[in-house]
């Protein structure tokens, strides 16, 4: 581990020597090999930050790292195990299930994108791990780690790509 990684405690997420309350999935953390789509789960592993994603509408001004990529009206994120595009960002139309990542909510205003189950993305293993903004705190996610949206942005303007995130079991 590293000064730029990231890592997920009982206590919250570490980075840069600081803690930061989050949430995790609802389903706890499990193993890798026991991950699956819809279990609500974050999966154990140490998973690179490969991406960052935001809502350009409504992060105007926001210290964001020059690697972001803006969310459009028709961004995607396909979650269907049957779909050749299994965990990877499509375009509306899109035939199969999918996430829409530009949403009427907060919650996906800034993304981190982790390499959870890509390369090659193997069917039913889960999809879209992300870091993104939470409910409110304490409230799980669906396996994503979750982060008040202050804490987040400073956790995106500081991060590389590259670094990873370390979730033990």
């Amino acid at each position: 581990m590293t000064q730029s990684d990231l890592r997920l405690t009982p206590m919250g997420l570490r980075f840069q020597g600081r803690l930061f309350p989050c949430s995790r999935g609802r389903g706890g953390v499990v193993a890798a090999e026991a991950k699956r789509e819809g279990d609500g789960a974050t999966p154990a592993g140490l998973h690179r930050i490969i991406g960052c994603l935001y809502r350009p509408d409504r992060l105007v001004g926001a210290d964001l790292p020059r690697w972001a990529q803006p969310i459009g009206p028709g961004d995607l994120w396909s979650d269907d195990p049957a779909d050749p595009a299994y965990n990877r960002p499509v375009r509306a139309p899109h035939g199969f299930s999918h996430e829409q990542l530009r949403r009427a909510d907060p919650l996906y205003d800034l993304v981190l994108i982790t390499d959870w189950n890509m390369a090659p993305a193997r069917p039913g293993r889960g999809s879209a791990i992300f870091l993104h903004r939470w409910r409110r705190p304490g409230y799980p996610t669906a396996g994503c780690i979750a982060l008040d949206p202050a804490d987040l942005r400073w956790i995106a303007a500081r991060l590389t790509p590259g670094a990873r995130l370390a979730v033990p079991l």
